[in-house]
């Protein structure tokens, strides 16, 4: 049975892969089972529970919402209502919002105004 490797690593043009940190040749040749196993065997990177994950998609999602509107975490959490600490456990994955802070977030997503006039009154 032949070795297919259906991915590739990239190395941005101009730099050389970083000597003695990367078996970059190794890697190369590796299937997909075996990169996985390989990924799978390092105690560091272990897949995330379904409870993380989620918790990680909206941490990021509240990361990715507050930096498009170009504030802080604190001048975010001011705009809106929010202890700074929630909105600094959202994003770093230690907290769980329940679903009206999930429904409020995705208020601020579509219409922060119409969440600040709300606020506001």
């Amino acid at each position: 049975m032949s070795k297919t490797n259906t991915f590739s690593v990239d190395v941005p043009d101009g730099q050389e892969p970083v000597p003695g940190k990367t078996d970059w040749d190794r890697l190369r040749r590796m299937t997909e089972a075996e990169a996985e196993a390989a990924a799978l065997a390092d105690p560091d990177a272990q897949p995330l529970s379904a409870g993380a994950l989620s918790t990680g998609r909206f941490g990021r999602r509240v990361r990715l919402l507050r930096e498009r509107m170009g504030l802080s975490q604190q001048a975010f959490a001011s705009a809106f209502h929010i202890p700074v600490g929630t909105v600094r456990d959202w994003e770093q994955g230690r907290g769980t919002p329940d679903a009206t802070a999930r429904a409020f977030i995705t208020l601020v997503e579509h219409d922060p105004e119409a969440a600040r006039r709300a606020l506001a009154a």
